[in-house]
């Protein structure tokens, strides 16, 4: 490694992790502002403030707008070596654009390759702290009251609520369907199906059992039955951002699991999978972008490409909320409206980088 690869790998990441420091601060002194009268309210030990919320929420937030950050930062450095004729100096000296794009590329690999890991296996942990934070200091206690629930629970085996009360853990026109072969084997209903907390079972109150043998069909009639199934109340709780506790192996079994059971939210769970995957490559494009725009000396100087980069990089995260949007809606596939962000910008950043000077 020479000493224009270390010089520029030396910047790179000492720029990133100041901008990165600063950002987080006033993040930090904002954020709190504006929930301390939560904290105050609710008497959030100081403790958990620092060590359960923060100490967690740190790594969340830098992590989820690093390509923004990494973006930023080259682009600041690379205008000012730009401005001082540094990148100039490289070219002239016999040094090739490509040559100069590899310490970037290496830097952007140490830092891809750190969000990766940091996505899926260390921050899913430490959102699960901040998230068991916010649920007792923060938020109002959630609740879920939906209507017409339908869900398949194991192969071949579904449920149905016309409506149900996660406060109280009752559910009312329960009815449970197994079909084996494509015939209805068993059938059981009830007008109300209630969770045991004491038991851990479910109690289903005036209930009617259909078993199905070919033509032969047995009834039995009560008005309790004492049962377990394999879902439980905590199935009815879950708010969608838990996904992001789940590690890369854990959320991919809950996809699975939630697709079995027909779940209307898989889009939601699918673009936190793909987005997982998809971030690494941003940090490529965004830097391989910042380089093209930021290695040209310009009359506006520094403040023309930070100014040029802040536009650039703000509409990245637009675009990609607008794609998330639509995926979620079920208007695109989740894992093509989550890389569509990186195709176009991947694309305009070649483009900068074959008008970039050579």
């Amino acid at each position: 490694m020479k000493i224009l690869d270390l010089y520029i790998i030396r910047k790179f990441l000492g720029t990133f992790f100041f901008t990165i420091t600063l950002i987080i601060m006033v993040s930090v002194v904002f954020d709190f502002s504006e929930k301390v009268d939560d904290f105050i309210e609710k008497q959030a030990p100081l403790r958990a403030i620092m060590f359960d919320y923060y100490l967690n929420f740190i790594p969340y937030f830098a992590n989820l707008f690093s390509p923004l950050f990494i973006f930023i930062a080259v682009i600041f450095f690379t205008s000012r070596m730009a401005s001082n004729t540094e990148i100039v100096a490289i070219l002239s000296s016999g040094v090739g654009f490509p040559r100069l794009l590899r310490p970037y590329m290496l830097s952007a690999l140490v830092l891809a390759s750190t969000s990766f890991v940091l996505n899926n296996w260390v921050i899913p942990p430490a959102n699960a702290k901040r998230l068991a934070f916010e649920d007792i200091y923060i938020h109002d206690p959630f609740y879920f009251s939906g209507k017409n629930i339908h869900r398949q629970i194991s192969p071949g085996t579904f449920i149905y609520f016309e409506s149900y009360n996660a406060q109280v853990d009752i559910g009312h026109r329960f009815t449970l369907e197994k079909i084996e072969h494509e015939q209805l084997t068993f059938k059981l209903s009830g007008d109300f199906a209630r969770w045991d907390t004491t038991r851990n079972l479910w109690t289903v109150e005036n209930f009617r059992e259909h078993i199905f043998d070919g033509t032969h069909e047995t009834l039995r009639e009560g008005s309790r039955l004492d049962t377990v199934f394999d879902f439980f109340p905590g199935d009815f709780k879950m708010r969608d951002n838990n996904v992001e506790t789940m590690d890369y192996g854990a959320l991919n079994s809950f996809i699975n699991e939630e697709k079995m059971r027909g779940s209307s939210k898989v889009e939601i769970y699918e673009v936190e999978k793909y987005k997982r995957m998809v971030f690494p490559f941003a940090t490529f494009i965004l830097t391989a972008l910042a380089v093209a725009l930021a290695s040209r000396k310009v009359r506006g100087g520094i403040g023309l490409h930070i100014g040029l980069g802040m536009l650039i990089g703000f509409t990245y995260i637009l675009f990609m909320q607008v794609f998330t949007t639509f995926a979620i809606q079920g208007g695109i596939p989740p894992m093509i409206a989550v890389w569509i962000p990186n195709v176009i910008y991947g694309l305009l950043a070649l483009t900068l980088l074959r008008l970039a000077p050579k």
